[in-house]
């Protein structure tokens, strides 16, 4: 637990560094819409720097190729912060997080919080609402969105997968974009959580990217199948 609790604070360390390092770029690129695919371009070198400087690897597993040319929604099972890096290494064409609304007020999340990603008060219907109606311009705009569908990381530990919410598999519908189901295996494992109570150490984190859902043939009264759905091909690939 010594070392595991030594290396987090190399990784926090590691992010810190490389995050100011970077500060001017990101800074820059986070002034402008126009400028938020090369905000992303800058957030994947930070993310690789910061967990490879410490020995955290992602390794994508593709069930299908992904076109990138077309916007998507995400929707990845939340173990871990490195949930953050992990799919912001994968997603290549220009994308936003959703994430709670907390994220705006942190050091390093705020920056982006308040510019490219989306911040969602869950405790609001009202401010939920328009949470998803900015996430659904920028989708319509040509982006991809990442939607955790559990909405937080479980305190089970080891972690189990919890019940999706409804908003990501309704919005993919209604905007008729198709949906990919993102398992990440045994990130925990690297870090669970934050890292604060099982610390952290060097390690692969296998990431299963399956197929995507098409929704152009669906209505929104297929929305809750389409979410067990989901759920479904992530619970048997974590089995």
């Amino acid at each position: 637990m010594i070392l595991r609790k030594a290396h987090l604070y190399l990784y926090q360390g590691s992010v810190a560094f490389f995050y100011f390092v970077l500060w001017p770029f990101l800074y820059y690129n986070s002034r402008k819409y126009e400028r938020y695919g090369s905000m992303n371009a800058f957030r994947r070198v930070w993310g690789r720097l910061s967990s490879g400087t410490v020995g955290i690897r992602y390794r994508y597993h593709y069930e299908k190729p992904i076109d990138w040319s077309r916007a998507y929604i995400i929707t990845p099972n939340h173990t871990s912060n490195l949930d953050i890096t992990a799919m912001s290494l994968l997603v290549k064409n220009n994308f936003c997080f959703m994430g709670k609304q907390e994220l705006v007020d942190g050091l390093v999340t705020g920056l982006f919080f308040r510019t490219v990603d989306i911040p969602v008060n869950r405790e609001s219907k009202i401010a939920s609402f328009k949470a998803f109606k900015q996430v659904m311009e920028r989708l319509q705009q040509g982006m991809s969105a990442v939607i955790f569908p559990e909405g937080t990381i479980p305190d089970e530990y080891p972690p189990v997968l919890h019940q999706f919410k409804n908003g990501p598999f309704r919005m993919a519908i209604e905007l008729k974009i198709p949906i990919i189901p993102v398992t990440s295996v045994n990130t925990w494992k690297v870090m669970w959580d934050d890292g604060k109570k099982m610390g952290s150490e060097p390690g692969v984190c296998d990431i299963f990217v399956h197929e995507p859902i098409e929704t152009a043939h669906l209505t929104v009264d297929d929305a809750d199948d389409l979410r067990d759905k989901v759920f479904s091909i992530m619970t048997n690939k974590l089995n």
